[in-house]
Formats: C-alpha cells, structure tokens, sequence
C-alpha cells in the first residue's frame, strides 16, 4: 500500500500512532466530560439551582476542578441544569405621608447614583419586602453595608409597623458601631421617614438620605438584594407558617448569602470573605 500510494512506511507509522493517539483523547475527553457533569450536577444541587454557569465555574476552580465557563454552561445545557430565574414583584413602599423626608445625597451633579464605597460602616441601605404565607404576610426588614453587599442586620414582622425596621437598624448599629458621619439611604416610606426611627438615626450621628419618590433605582443595592433572594429562595415555595419563613429566610442570609453566596461585584467572594480579605485594608473601619 505504501508502494502504490508512494509514502514511506515511517510516515504512514506516523500517521497511524497519530490516529490511535486522537482516538485515545477523544474517549479521555469523553471520559472527562462524564466526570465534570458530574461535579457540575452535585454542586447545582448543593446550591440548590441558585447558581449559573459563573458562579458554578468559580466554585469548581476553587475546589481545584479547573474548567473554563464556556464548558461548564454546555454541560449544563446538555444536563438540563438552569438556575433559577427571577420575577417582577409588587412594591410595598408607602411614601402617602405627613413625615419629612430627606434629600437623596448619592446623587452627583450629573444625576448619577454613587454606591460605591471604599469604607466599611460608611455607607448603609435599608429596604422591606414581604414573603407570602398560609397564616398571612410576612415583612422583612434589611440593613446592607455597601462596601461588602453584607446584611447587617434585619427584622421580621407581620404587620408594616415601624418598629420592625427600627429593630434591623438597632441589630445593624449593634453589631457594627459605626462611626459619626456614616449615612443611611432608604427610600420614602413611612417607616424610614417616621420620628421613632429617624430619632434613632439622629442619635447615632448618621448622615440621612432618602430616594427619590417613585424611583426604585435610587435604592437599587436593596432592591438588588431583594431580588436575588426571592429568586434564590422564595419563588416557588410554600410556607405553611410565618415561623417557617423566617427559618428559611434566616438560614439564606446567614448561612448562604452573608458567607457563601459569590457576588460579582466583589470578584466573586461572599460578602464575609471580602470582609475579612481587607479587614486590614488602610480604608477598612471594621473592628
């Protein structure tokens, strides 16, 4: 055959080595693939389909399982794996009120909304939302640090009424001490703009700034969070009582969220990782 094709026997050797050897990868790749899907399948379900291809693809990476994000979102595909997604939810801002309201101060001159912040304890916003449940509505209450997207502190109730709020930021000041200056941002609603919960703020020498009314954008680091936790969490689900709510809702921030839950914004780090990274960074006010 090599005589009539005129190629020397070594390079149809070659060529024949070479063929055996792309076969070989094919049923490694093959192999390959079977045992990441594998991976991939047991960490969706060990994050319980909150994460997509580039939270999976990080946390992979950092169990020494080295895959790059376009391989992982095929797999996911092919294994039907698809996280969960999220949906419009009906705000429950009250800003019909008699109370003072503050200026939104984290506007610039070009009207531009600034949360970034270089300082923990320097920058808070606060928001509600509310959970559905067989024995009626149940409202939370959140405090976030900007700086590293934790939550600070946060409070449940089943009524609206203010004091739910005031426990969060208490819980908040609490745990944090922060120093005079800081400012907290909220939106319009009659439990921010209240004379209970701005007396606490006042106390506390924290600088006041509210959203613009009717512009959900003004606290889009709340309403973020929000968001990512109904989807993650709520949509979906049933609760049967308030109580078991809040036990899911308490092990998401505390558990999940605050410690493990990779955010983008911080290089794909919980909140409490970032944390401790730089509790010795020169802007750092954590103690």
């Amino acid at each position: 055959m090599c005589r009539v094709m005129r190629v020397h026997q070594s390079g149809y050797y070659r060529w024949l080595s070479n063929r055996e050897g792309q076969n070989r990868e094919g049923q490694n790749r093959e192999g390959q693939n079977r045992l990441l899907s594998a991976q991939i399948g047991a960490l969706f379900r060990e994050y319980k389909g909150r994460y997509g291809s580039p939270r999976l693809q990080r946390e992979l990476r950092d169990r020494g399982i080295l895959a790059n994000r376009k391989r992982v979102a095929r797999l996911m595909r092919v294994l039907g794996l698809r996280a969960k997604s999220s949906r419009r939810f009906k705000a429950t801002t009250n800003s019909k009120h008699h109370h003072p309201v503050a200026p939104n101060l984290l506007l610039d001159q070009q009207m531009k909304r600034r949360f970034d912040v270089k300082e923990a304890n320097r920058l808070w916003v606060s928001d509600i939302t509310y959970v559905w449940t067989q024995e009626g509505w149940l409202y939370l209450a959140i405090v976030l640090d900007a700086w590293s997207r934790k939550i600070v502190g946060w409070a449940w109730s089943k009524t609206l009424e203010a004091s739910f709020a005031v426990r969060a930021l208490t819980q908040a000041i609490e745990s944090r001490r922060p120093e005079a200056g800081w400012m907290h941002h909220s939106d319009q609603g009659s439990q921010y703009a209240c004379g209970k919960y701005q007396q606490v703020l006042q106390t506390k020498n924290a600088v006041v700034s509210m959203s613009r009314r009717g512009n959900c954008w003004d606290n889009a680091l709340a309403e973020s969070f929000f968001g990512t936790l109904k989807k993650e969490l709520i949509q979906g689900e049933k609760y049967q009582t308030r109580q078991q709510a809040v036990s899911a809702v308490f092990e998401y921030i505390e558990v999940f969220y605050n410690r493990h839950r990779r955010h983008s914004k911080l290089g794909y780090q919980s909140p409490q990782q970032f944390e401790d990274k730089n509790r010795n960074h020169p802007f750092s006010t954590l103690h």
